[in-house]
């Protein structure tokens, strides 16, 4: 199933954009001329070795704290996952393309809370030359996200 599926059968409002292909969060923020903490990365957590994997949603400009992820996850054991796991969860997007709506493919989404300062946000569509934006609000209402503080104290490039 396709994001544009998956917001479309949900009835929200949304637009798409396309853009020049990019592959990461802060060059769709470039491409898209949107600062880098209005776009929503995501991230593949392979959790309890592999028993479970997470999808951990947070702005471009920032890094993810594993240590609060498995905090906010209670004590889980939680490691990066690889872009050949994303395409196993994901089998219907681009190679490298993970959707922030892992509840729609039987993961636990685990979202930043800065971003719900935003009234809309930005993610990678259902390719590397598509851009989604939507109400934040209505992100929350389809997704039901656990959102709790997962990025790195400091701010920084990655």
């Amino acid at each position: 199933m396709k994001t544009t599926d998956i917001l479309n059968i949900a009835g929200v409002a949304y637009k798409l954009y396309p853009h020049e292909e990019t592959f990461d969060a802060q060059h769709l923020a470039a491409a898209l001329r949107v600062p880098g903490h209005n776009v929503a990365k995501t991230v593949l957590l392979r959790a309890d070795s592999g028993f479970a994997h997470v999808v951990a949603v947070l702005p471009a400009t920032r890094t993810l704290d594993l240590r609060r992820v498995s905090e906010a996850l209670g004590g889980a054991d939680v490691q990066l996952a690889t872009e050949v796991e994303i395409a196993e969860h994901c089998p219907d997007f681009e190679f490298g393309i993970l959707p922030p709506f892992g509840a729609k493919f039987g993961m636990k989404t685990v979202v930043d809370a800065s971003l719900a300062e935003h009234e809309d946000i930005f993610f990678q569509g259902n390719s590397h030359t598509e851009a989604i934006r939507m109400r934040y609000s209505d992100f929350v209402q389809i997704e039901h996200p656990l959102v709790v503080d997962i990025i790195a104290a400091s701010p920084d490039k990655a």
